[in-house]
């Protein structure tokens, strides 16, 4: 794949994302190096394995399972996201947010 490519289909994505994750409260985090280096990972992993999976997370067997990894992720692990004020990989981070410098992970355990 070209690096036009690529670029090209980060842009087209990170617009049909932008859709989701308005309605829900988030935006993409204002790190835009950030941004472009994930975005770049799920473009790899959307040719590699047919969708574009988050990058930080091991893909289960299972499809069902791995479908709740397919980004934006958010409805699939809101409780989780809306508790951190982020997704697990930072690439999304609730509006309210202007530094993203305390954003912490927090185990899903801690919520349960």
């Amino acid at each position: 794949m070209s690096e036009r490519s690529i670029e090209a289909r980060k842009k087209q994505l990170m617009k049909m994302f932008q859709r989701v994750i308005d309605p829900l409260g988030y935006k993409f985090n204002p790190d835009n190096e950030l941004v472009d280096f994930i975005m770049e990972q799920e473009v790899k992993l959307e040719r590699e394995a047919g969708a574009p999976f988050c990058p930080c997370q091991a893909l289960p067997e299972r499809r069902e399972d791995r479908m709740k990894l397919v980004c934006p992720c958010i409805p699939y692990h809101r409780k989780h996201f809306d508790a951190m004020k982020a997704c697990w990989c930072q690439l999304y981070v609730h509006k309210d947010i202007t530094d993203t410098s305390q954003l912490e992970q927090i185990p899903i355990t801690e919520l349960e």
